[in-house]
């Protein structure tokens, strides 16, 4: 099964043709609006919006050429309907829709989260697996039963922990995007000697870090000046530890034998050694997808809607509507129109 998948949830607008039964990535194109962004420090979803307008017919073309594919060598099309910016879904779907009503193929209705979560299978997992979803939007553990089953075991109460990375960035005043920068300049520092909590240090799955980046803040503001590197390593370590530490009793309560890791902060190097740690202390494999497959694609997209249709679960049609939020564990896909 060849599907063409289309991701526009957020600033990043991606496709990609994808052999879902054979698990191999035929093709991707990614293009990210760092650029367009940048002068305002954030995504703009208007911006967003009309980027992705722009550049999706030219990336379609390319990745169908990079395949080795006409159209009509497609089986279905595929694209984002949540969660994420709403103008930004509508541009995605609207164009994955008109092609597939054009060729006379089926939709299929994809969940970017239900992608992040499946992506590790394209780099050798196998379900069931425990899940720890890390990304700017979403901190969460789960266990990944099989396709389409899957059991929500923690979240954050409050900022996702990619969130807390951008945050402390711009504090820093490091460049846009500033979240990929900490880890750079912790790279550079030493934050053995800065304390920081722990927040939410308790026997639960649940995760917070709001308290976290205010204590950055504090030390910022405080007498007792640090070096900007100094904090972002004492930072980032105290991330590691909160993730290492949740990730152990969630592998202790459930005795999952295979430990996984996906989104875009899982291609963060001291975060992946601490999880696999962890994993090994535990005597469970762990796997994260390569770096391209961490961030937003349009290949964890195609493949994740791929998936459901050849297991025969829902996948929606043309009458699928975005929604801005959908959790890994409510029913896919949303309501229809």
């Amino acid at each position: 099964m060849i599907v063409l998948g289309i991701e526009t949830s957020c600033d990043e607008t991606a496709v990609a043709v994808v052999d879902v039964e054979k698990r191999q990535i035929l093709a991707q194109q990614i293009y990210s609006q760092v650029a367009e962004h940048a002068p305002y420090a954030g995504v703009v979803p208007e911006i967003a919006s009309r980027a992705h307008l722009e550049r999706l017919p030219a990336l379609t073309s390319q990745t169908l050429k990079d395949a080795g594919l006409e159209l009509a060598g497609i089986d279905a099309v595929a694209a984002t309907v949540g969660p994420g910016l709403t103008t930004a879904l509508l541009v995605g779907t609207t164009f994955a829709k008109t092609l597939a009503v054009a060729l006379g193929k089926p939709f299929l209705a994809a969940n970017h989260i239900e992608g992040h979560a499946l992506s590790p299978m394209l780099a050798g997992a196998e379900p069931p697996y425990l899940l720890l979803l890390v990304s700017g939007g979403h901190t969460q553990l789960a266990m990944v039963d099989k396709v389409g089953s899957y059991t929500l075991l923690g979240s954050t109460l409050d900022d996702a922990v990619g969130e807390a990375f951008d945050k402390v960035g711009q504090m820093l005043k490091l460049p846009y995007p500033p979240g990929p920068q900490v880890e750079r300049v912790a790279a550079t520092g030493n934050g053995a000697g800065i304390e920081l909590p722990f927040p939410k240090n308790d026997r639960s799955l649940d995760f917070s870090f709001a308290g976290l980046k205010t204590a950055v803040l504090d030390l910022l503001n405080g007498k007792n000046r640090h070096e900007n590197a100094d904090i972002a390593a004492a930072f980032q370590q105290a991330c590691v530890t909160i993730l290492t530490k949740k990730s152990q009793l969630a592998l202790k309560q459930t005795g999952a034998k295979t430990f996984v890791a996906a989104g875009g902060v899982a291609a963060n190097a001291a975060i992946r050694a601490g999880l696999q740690a962890a994993a090994a202390k535990h005597g469970a494999q762990f796997i994260a997808p390569p770096l391209a497959l961490c961030t937003d694609n349009a290949a964890m997209i195609a493949f994740a809607a791929g998936l459901r249709a050849v297991h025969k679960l829902p996948s929606g049609n043309l009458s699928t509507r975005p929604v801005p939020r959908h959790p890994l564990d409510m029913p896919w896909p949303p309501a229809t129109a």
